[in-house]
């Protein structure tokens, strides 16, 4: 298997387990990063993420070739989707995940762009 095998089916089982964590153990904190404007109540919406990326990972993983060029800009889309999320919790001060800074909370902000190539380079022709 090569490398770009190995970081799809990874970004895949992390989104699997994220989704996990929003359904189960990590439901609460997941709150914390929902935006106030956000017209769901802040459960609904972290539960309906969770289902997303429990389905996104599956996909990812289980996606033949010819689509996953498609899927990993689906991907990084979702990403970006959700960024807004991780600004929130920075301007709002709210503490999650050992994200109990300042500094910490910003240097989540960085990660996502991360993400966002990752799926876009592990998912590409």
């Amino acid at each position: 298997m090569d490398t770009k095998n190995i970081s799809r089916i990874a970004l895949g089982t992390m989104l699997i387990s994220a989704g996990i964590a929003h359904l189960t153990f990590g439901r609460k904190p997941f709150q914390a990063q929902v935006p106030d404007w956000v017209p769901l109540k802040k459960d609904d919406t972290v539960v309906y993420s969770g289902y997303v990326e429990i389905a996104l990972g599956a996909t990812i993983i289980a996606t033949p070739k010819k689509y996953r060029s498609l899927l990993g800009k689906f991907t990084a889309a979702f990403f970006t989707a959700v960024f807004p999320g991780n600004i929130a919790q920075y301007k709002n001060k709210r503490d999650a995940f050992g994200l109990d800074t300042d500094e910490r909370r910003m240097a989540r902000l960085f990660m996502q762009p991360l993400l966002i190539g990752w799926a876009l380079k592990s998912m590409e022709d």
